[in-house]
Parts: structure tokens; sequence; C-alpha cells
């Protein structure tokens, strides 16, 4: 009887290092996937960007107004200069706005921002999405990233938020 419980803990437990094994390969693979998904959603933002950014928009006047509109693809985040407000923002964007208008000096991280996009953030690949949409609204003028990775508003959206508060912002 010893004998076949000793040839079953050692089936067992041959069973058991076969199965940490294709873990840890699994584990690798999953890893390996999720930066090949990251770098393709990454590589997707930049070709849609650079297409937009390659269909320069056309611009006619609009009656005697002096405010043009363009007409074309409309960029999902408009440089600020030629922006009227947040509103003209995507909903996602204008959500990452609210946000760091919130988040005031402490400023708002990517993974705080993949939270406020209602993604997983303990996924890398969400939260370097995330960060991406950070760092256009940076290039576009709309935050400004004093300290590497933490995005605030710029002093003109912080001063207008503070305008429609009742304490004045303080």
């Amino acid at each position: 009887m010893r004998a076949v419980l000793e040839a079953r803990r050692k089936a067992a437990a041959v069973r058991v290092e076969a199965l940490e094994a294709e873990l840890v390969r699994v584990r690798t693979d999953l890893a390996d996937a999720e930066e090949v998904l990251r770098r393709r959603v990454i590589g997707l933002e930049q070709y849609l960007e650079a297409l937009a950014e390659d269909e320069a928009p056309a611009v006619v006047a609009v009656g005697s107004s002096s405010r043009r509109k363009a007409v074309g693809p409309r960029r999902a985040v408009p440089h600020r200069e030629n922006a009227a407000g947040v509103e003209d923002l995507s909903v996602d964007y204008q959500a990452l706005m609210a946000a760091a208008l919130d988040a005031g000096a402490d400023g708002l991280g990517a993974r705080r921002a993949a939270v406020v996009l209602g993604w997983d953030s303990a996924s890398v690949s969400r939260v370097e999405g995330a960060r991406a949409r950070l760092k256009r609204l940076v290039e576009r003028g709309w935050l400004v990233e004093e300290k590497p990775g933490q995005f605030m508003s710029s002093a003109l959206e912080q001063d207008a938020a503070d305008v429609g508060r009742p304490d004045g912002g303080s």
C-alpha cells in the first residue's frame, strides 16, 4: 500500500511541476501579447492622427461672421487656439479635462485617467492609452505637464474654472 501511495505522490508532484512550467509560459505569452496590443493601439492612434493632419480641412467663411468653420473630418482633439472651448472636444477628452481640473495642482496621472475613461487601470495597455490621450491634450495646448506623468489644466483653464466657483476658487 505504501508503494502505491508513494507512486501517486510522485505522479502528483510531476504534474504540479508541469503545470507550474506551463503557467510561467502562459504568463510570458500574456505579457508579450499585452505589449503587442499596447503598441498596436498607439500605432493606430498615431496613424489616425497623421491621416487627420494630412487631410487638412478646407476653411470657408460662414455668413458675415468672422468665425470660420472647418469643413472636413473633425479632429478628436483640435488645437486649443482653434477651439471655442472644452465643448469642442469629444466626450472622453471632456471627461479628462474635467478630471485634470478637479485634480488641480496635484495633476492627473495616467492610471487615474484610465479610471475616468472607465477602463481597467490594472491593464498596462489601457493606462498607456490614457497616457497617450493626455499627451495629445498637452501637444494641442489643452493641458500642461509640469512634472513627468502629472497633467494639469493650463493657468487659463484654472482661472476660468475659479470664476464659476462660489468661493472664488480659494
